[in-house]
């Protein structure tokens, strides 16, 4: 979600079975655990050629859980994942429910036996299996999860916190390595996203001048309208738009006139904790702008069944934005889908995965976005198998799940290397990026391209844009080839590249904060807490856009698409029209920016913000790794709907 500046929205971890992972450390000698395999990859990479501090020391207590293969083998599920998401395949869309699900994948009562066996032998106390016996849970101390792994336990400093952490890869006895995906709880490193504190969050209102539709205020003036502003690279450039409206993404993405609301299906959204006005106000955001409002029944919340935690840490208050930015773009895109929001307790990997399960296992809603995620380089396997057990069954029961991209491009500077985001980067998510997109007066298209943005501030004279940064990239479309994951095989054909690993993203909407989506939410403001509207971005748009336009592809097909990515890559290659190629555009636009947030009593800042130029990342004809395959069109919901 972006703001005036770059943020990233949320937090994670996460692995595919798939998966060719990064190198990582070696853990024991083999001559020291001659009866146990390793699980790779268990260890962070971050830990890798760091300097511990000290041993872990042996009484700390340590809680893990043991994530368990599915009956049959994780080839016999990923299988059965293909067929029943691939168009043309016998078991296409033969969904299952959740007790079908468990009666023909959940791991066996022997196998949670044998694993509980394993873990009580090394002096660890079982203290619970997940239902339909996803992962067994133990507690021990640091010296009991040391011999039940085979791995040495320390501790380093990892930014303001001291943390624990494997040295090595975790190792699990020979004969329980089929029955055995990975383990979490050895590592504590909190992956997290900061925010404000709890409260309604400060009140922000757009800088004006801005433009009622694209290019329609010149930027050639203040907003006093006599102070000369200079031209960028030769020419005058138009104002930012003032954040465009549901009716202005329909009409521009040709959804508008296919007759499709999203009547019938239901969209999921997970965030940490949840907006007390969100009811209210993405209802007075959809009736001011001529959108029905929800009713009791078509925007709900599901809660965690324990307090939210981790308040401070997580940063509280600041994910109520992008609750409310999700809420209303999938409502603007689908006003008549049923939108149930899942809050997670905090931020963490724990939460997150508690609030997807929660998705699943209800199984009311066949499509989820989430705007939230973490670098692949905080990844570990055990996290990865957490996350995938839900996808996968997902999957089998006919969710879809779609995660945001990114915002900072290829990472480098946010990271200081070159690489994707998890979860988006997993093959079994729906990867969706951002574009900056051009609406004209009447809703049309004017262009779109892929969202990266250079900033330049007005300088001291007032005669010249300067660099605000050295280098002066500000925020863009996360994409890229993930390190984590091999090409998934729906790839073929469309992803060109030689780069082997997943592309990212797989499509892509609106997300540059330059050309975002207005939206309303009660704020803190000097004269009290009310309702107030701006302009917002980032691929935290993009994802729930798209949600929005999988719902309308739901209604036309009467019932539940599942895991999206097969049928998307067949649809590009072989339905002219279902989407729309992202290509190169240049240009720019002025933005004013109130210096207090609110009014301009105390000033406007003048900055130029570029289209097009993300990091090393490149937008081009066909599949890009800023935009994916493209836009999808109004072509596209009854295509999918048909395939």
């Amino acid at each position: 979600m972006q703001y005036g500046g770059s943020m990233r929205a949320g937090v994670v971890g996460v692995v595919c079975l798939t998966a060719v992972m990064m190198s990582g450390s070696t853990g024991l000698a083999r001559s020291a655990a001659p009866a146990t395999a390793a699980l790779p990859h268990s260890a962070p990479s971050w830990a890798t050629g760091a300097r511990a501090l000290r041993a872990a020391p042996a009484k700390q207590g340590v809680a893990v859980r043991v994530y368990l293969a599915p009956h049959g083998g994780t080839a016999a599920l990923n299988a059965a994942i293909r067929a029943v998401s691939t168009p043309g395949s016998a078991s296409y869309r033969h969904f299952l429910t959740p007790a079908q699900y468990r009666a023909r994948f959940a791991p066996t009562a022997k196998t949670v036996a044998s694993v509980e066996s394993w873990l009580r032998g090394a002096g660890m106390r079982v203290t619970g299996v997940a239902a339909g016996n996803r992962y067994v849970k133990a507690a021990g101390t640091a010296a009991s999860a040391e011999q039940a792994f085979r791995v040495k336990l320390a501790m380093y400093q990892r930014g303001a916190h001291v943390v624990r952490a494997p040295t090595g890869d975790a190792r699990v006895p020979k004969g329980l390595k089929p029955a055995v995906l990975g383990v979490t709880g050895l590592d504590t490193a909190p992956h997290i996203m900061r925010h404000a504190d709890l409260g309604p969050p400060p009140g922000f209102v757009n800088g004006r001048p801005c433009s009622l539709f694209y290019g329609q205020v010149q930027g050639n003036l203040q907003a006093d309208f006599t102070t000369p502003l200079p031209k960028f690279k030769g020419s005058f450039r138009p104002y930012a738009h003032c954040g465009y409206t549901p009716i202005e993404f329909r009409s521009a993405y040709g959804t508008g006139d296919t007759g499709l609301t999203g009547k019938g299906a239901t969209v999921a959204i997970t965030d940490a904790f949840a907006a007390p006005t969100i009811r209210f106000d993405a209802n007075h955001y959809a009736t001011t702008h001529g959108d029905p409002a929800f009713t009791q029944s078509t925007l709900t919340q599901s809660m965690p069944s324990k307090p939210f935690r981790n308040v401070n840490l997580c940063g509280g208050n600041g994910w109520f934005g992008e609750e409310t930015l999700d809420v209303e773009a999938v409502h603007a895109m689908a006003t008549g889908a049923h939108v149930m929001f899942y809050a997670a307790r905090s931020c963490t990997d724990t939460d997150f995965l508690e609030s997807l399960q929660r998705i699943v296992d209800d199984n009311k809603a066949s499509i989820v976005t989430n705007s939230w995620g973490d670098l692949d380089q905080n990844t570990t396997s055990g996290t990865i198998v957490a996350y995938e057990q839900i996808f996968k069954q997902g999957a089998m029961q006919g969710i879809g799940f779609m995660f945001s991209s990114g915002d900072d491009g290829d990472e480098l500077l946010a990271s200081g290397r070159v690489q994707t985001d998890f979860p988006t980067s997993d093959p079994w998510v729906t990867a969706v990026g951002g574009t900056s997109t051009a609406i004209g007066a009447g809703g049309e298209l004017l262009w779109q391209t892929g969202w990266g943005t250079n900033k330049y501030n007005l300088s001291d004279n007032g005669k010249g844009w300067v660099p605000a940064f050295t280098p002066p990239f500000l925020y863009g479309s996360g994409g890229g080839f993930s390190t984590l994951f091999n090409r998934p095989a729906y790839q073929d054909g469309v992803v060109h590249e030689a780069a082997p690993g997943r592309a990212v993203p797989d499509v892509a909407l609106d997300g540059d904060p330059t050309t975002g989506m207005l939206v309303g939410e009660t704020q803190v403001f000097p004269n009290g807490t009310h309702y107030g509207e701006y302009r917002i971005g980032g691929t935290s748009l993009s994802s729930p856009l798209f949600a929005g336009v999988q719902a309308l592809a739901a209604q036309a097909a009467g019932g539940r698409l599942g895991f999206a990515n097969p049928t998307i890559y067949a649809l590009a290659q072989a339905v002219p029209g279902a989407f729309k190629d992202v290509v190169h555009h240049a240009g720019a636009n002025v933005r004013s920016d109130y210096v207090n947030g609110f009014n301009p009593k105390d000033g406007i800042l003048y900055s130029v913000r570029t289209f097009d130029q993300d990091s090393s990342l490149v937008t081009k004809k066909g599949w890009d790794d800023v935009t994916g395959i493209g836009t999808p069109t109004g072509v596209y919901p009854q295509a999918f709907a048909d395939s």
